[in-house]
Protein backbone atom coordinates (compact mmCIF):
# COMPACT_ATOMS: atom_id res chain seq x y z
CA UNK A 1 0.00 0.00 0.00
CA UNK A 2 2.77 2.27 0.92
CA UNK A 3 4.70 1.66 -2.78
CA UNK A 4 1.35 2.23 -4.80
CA UNK A 5 0.24 5.85 -1.87
CA UNK A 6 3.68 6.90 -3.15
CA UNK A 7 2.95 6.41 -7.07
CA UNK A 8 -0.47 8.03 -6.86
CA UNK A 9 1.35 11.08 -4.88
CA UNK A 10 3.73 11.51 -7.55
CA UNK A 11 1.26 11.71 -9.97
CA UNK A 12 -1.16 14.22 -8.25
CA UNK A 13 -0.18 17.33 -9.27
CA UNK A 14 -0.68 16.13 -13.08
CA UNK A 15 -3.99 14.40 -12.03
CA UNK A 16 -5.27 17.45 -10.36
CA UNK A 17 -4.03 19.94 -13.14
CA UNK A 18 -6.16 17.50 -15.56
CA UNK A 19 -9.47 17.71 -13.55
CA UNK A 20 -9.21 21.26 -13.62
CA UNK A 21 -8.83 21.87 -16.83
CA UNK A 22 -11.91 19.12 -17.45
CA UNK A 23 -13.72 21.07 -15.82
CA UNK A 24 -13.49 24.34 -17.27
CA UNK A 25 -13.18 22.56 -20.84
CA UNK A 26 -16.35 21.28 -19.77
CA UNK A 27 -18.14 24.38 -17.87
CA UNK A 28 -19.98 25.92 -20.15
CA UNK A 29 -22.36 22.44 -21.46
CA UNK A 30 -22.49 21.77 -17.30
CA UNK A 31 -26.07 22.33 -15.54
CA UNK A 32 -27.19 22.33 -12.46
CA UNK A 33 -28.31 19.08 -11.29
CA UNK A 34 -31.63 20.16 -9.34
CA UNK A 35 -32.39 21.91 -12.89
CA UNK A 36 -33.13 18.34 -13.92
CA UNK A 37 -36.30 18.13 -11.60
CA UNK A 38 -35.58 14.29 -10.62
CA UNK A 39 -38.62 13.89 -8.36
CA UNK A 40 -36.95 11.49 -5.25
CA UNK A 41 -33.30 13.19 -5.25
CA UNK A 42 -34.96 15.96 -3.18
CA UNK A 43 -36.16 13.57 -0.45
CA UNK A 44 -32.66 12.05 0.22
CA UNK A 45 -30.21 14.88 -0.16
CA UNK A 46 -30.03 18.46 0.72
CA UNK A 47 -31.29 21.61 -1.64
CA UNK A 48 -27.77 23.00 -1.11
CA UNK A 49 -26.14 19.59 -2.42
CA UNK A 50 -28.77 19.41 -5.26
CA UNK A 51 -28.06 23.28 -5.95
CA UNK A 52 -23.92 23.05 -5.82
CA UNK A 53 -24.00 19.84 -8.11
CA UNK A 54 -23.04 20.21 -11.60
CA UNK A 55 -23.72 18.16 -14.50
CA UNK A 56 -22.34 17.45 -18.02
CA UNK A 57 -24.42 15.12 -20.26
CA UNK A 58 -22.15 13.71 -23.24
CA UNK A 59 -23.18 11.91 -26.13
CA UNK A 60 -19.85 9.90 -26.24
CA UNK A 61 -17.97 8.39 -22.61
CA UNK A 62 -17.28 10.53 -19.81
CA UNK A 63 -13.62 12.31 -19.84
CA UNK A 64 -10.80 9.57 -17.83
CA UNK A 65 -7.75 10.95 -16.57
CA UNK A 66 -4.27 9.79 -17.28
CA UNK A 67 -4.07 6.34 -15.63
CA UNK A 68 -0.84 5.26 -13.67
CA UNK A 69 0.64 2.08 -15.18
CA UNK A 70 -0.87 0.23 -12.68
CA UNK A 71 -4.59 1.18 -13.43
CA UNK A 72 -3.72 0.61 -17.56
CA UNK A 73 -6.00 -2.73 -17.10
CA UNK A 74 -9.12 -0.83 -15.90
CA UNK A 75 -8.84 1.49 -18.72
CA UNK A 76 -10.41 -0.55 -21.55
CA UNK A 77 -12.90 -1.47 -18.69
CA UNK A 78 -13.68 2.37 -18.26
CA UNK A 79 -13.93 3.06 -22.13
CA UNK A 80 -16.31 0.94 -22.52
CA UNK A 81 -19.00 0.30 -19.60
CA UNK A 82 -18.54 3.78 -18.08
CA UNK A 83 -22.04 5.43 -17.47
CA UNK A 84 -21.25 8.48 -15.32
CA UNK A 85 -17.69 9.77 -13.44
CA UNK A 86 -17.39 12.84 -10.68
CA UNK A 87 -14.83 15.52 -10.58
CA UNK A 88 -15.46 17.54 -7.82
CA UNK A 89 -18.51 19.17 -7.91
CA UNK A 90 -19.07 17.79 -10.83
CA UNK A 91 -19.99 14.62 -12.92
CA UNK A 92 -20.25 13.29 -16.27
CA UNK A 93 -22.81 11.01 -17.60
CA UNK A 94 -23.59 9.78 -21.06
CA UNK A 95 -27.10 10.84 -22.94
CA UNK A 96 -28.37 7.17 -22.91
CA UNK A 97 -28.36 7.11 -18.86
CA UNK A 98 -28.63 10.67 -18.15
CA UNK A 99 -32.74 10.72 -17.01
CA UNK A 100 -31.72 6.91 -14.87
CA UNK A 101 -32.31 8.64 -11.67
CA UNK A 102 -30.70 5.90 -9.50
CA UNK A 103 -27.42 6.75 -11.78
CA UNK A 104 -27.38 10.68 -10.35
CA UNK A 105 -28.23 9.29 -7.30
CA UNK A 106 -24.72 7.33 -7.35
CA UNK A 107 -22.79 10.32 -8.71
CA UNK A 108 -23.89 12.28 -5.97
CA UNK A 109 -22.29 9.63 -3.20
CA UNK A 110 -18.92 10.73 -5.45
CA UNK A 111 -19.97 14.47 -4.64
CA UNK A 112 -20.14 14.22 -1.28
CA UNK A 113 -17.12 12.21 -0.95
CA UNK A 114 -14.98 14.27 -2.68
CA UNK A 115 -16.33 17.35 -0.21
CA UNK A 116 -15.39 15.00 2.56
CA UNK A 117 -12.16 14.19 1.29
CA UNK A 118 -10.97 16.60 -0.53
CA UNK A 119 -9.14 16.78 -4.21
CA UNK A 120 -5.69 15.12 -2.93
CA UNK A 121 -7.03 12.45 -0.44
CA UNK A 122 -9.99 11.71 -2.38
CA UNK A 123 -7.58 10.55 -5.44
CA UNK A 124 -5.39 9.01 -3.05
CA UNK A 125 -7.68 6.44 -1.88
CA UNK A 126 -9.73 6.03 -4.62
CA UNK A 127 -6.47 5.03 -6.89
CA UNK A 128 -4.86 2.71 -3.59
CA UNK A 129 -8.32 0.70 -3.96
CA UNK A 130 -8.35 0.68 -7.90
CA UNK A 131 -4.99 -0.82 -7.88
CA UNK A 132 -5.17 -3.26 -4.56
CA UNK A 133 -8.77 -3.94 -5.08
CA UNK A 134 -10.16 -3.17 -8.51
CA UNK A 135 -13.46 -1.56 -9.36
CA UNK A 136 -16.31 -2.88 -8.08
CA UNK A 137 -15.39 -3.62 -4.63
CA UNK A 138 -13.27 -0.61 -3.61
CA UNK A 139 -14.30 1.48 -0.80
CA UNK A 140 -15.34 4.34 -2.24
CA UNK A 141 -17.11 2.52 -4.91
CA UNK A 142 -18.70 0.14 -2.77
CA UNK A 143 -20.47 2.34 -0.56
CA UNK A 144 -21.92 4.33 -3.88
CA UNK A 145 -23.37 0.80 -4.71
CA UNK A 146 -24.73 0.07 -1.64
CA UNK A 147 -26.44 3.40 -1.06
CA UNK A 148 -28.08 3.34 -4.96
CA UNK A 149 -29.78 -0.11 -3.96
CA UNK A 150 -31.03 1.27 -0.98
CA UNK A 151 -32.31 4.01 -3.33
CA UNK A 152 -33.72 1.61 -5.94
CA UNK A 153 -34.72 -1.18 -3.48
CA UNK A 154 -36.38 0.37 -0.13
CA UNK A 155 -39.28 3.14 -0.79
CA UNK A 156 -38.60 4.56 2.64
CA UNK A 157 -36.17 8.01 1.87
CA UNK A 158 -33.05 8.53 4.52
CA UNK A 159 -30.51 11.18 5.12
CA UNK A 160 -27.99 9.73 2.65
CA UNK A 161 -25.25 13.11 2.64
CA UNK A 162 -25.53 12.30 7.43
CA UNK A 163 -24.84 8.46 6.61
CA UNK A 164 -22.11 8.92 4.06
CA UNK A 165 -20.32 11.50 6.24
CA UNK A 166 -20.54 9.30 8.97
CA UNK A 167 -19.06 5.92 6.92
CA UNK A 168 -16.23 8.14 5.82
CA UNK A 169 -15.55 9.25 9.08
CA UNK A 170 -15.51 6.07 10.82
CA UNK A 171 -13.47 4.39 7.79
CA UNK A 172 -11.07 6.59 6.18
CA UNK A 173 -8.60 8.58 8.69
Amino acid sequence: MIGNTKKIEQHLPLIIEWIDNTLIRYSSRSIRLIDLNFSRLPQYFSDQLLIGTKVVILDDSPPIPPFLPELNRLVDFFKGNLAGITYKDTYFVRRENAEDESLHFHELIHIIQWEYLGIEKFIINYGIDLIERGYRISFLEEMAFRHQRRFIFESKPYDVEEEVLRELADSIS
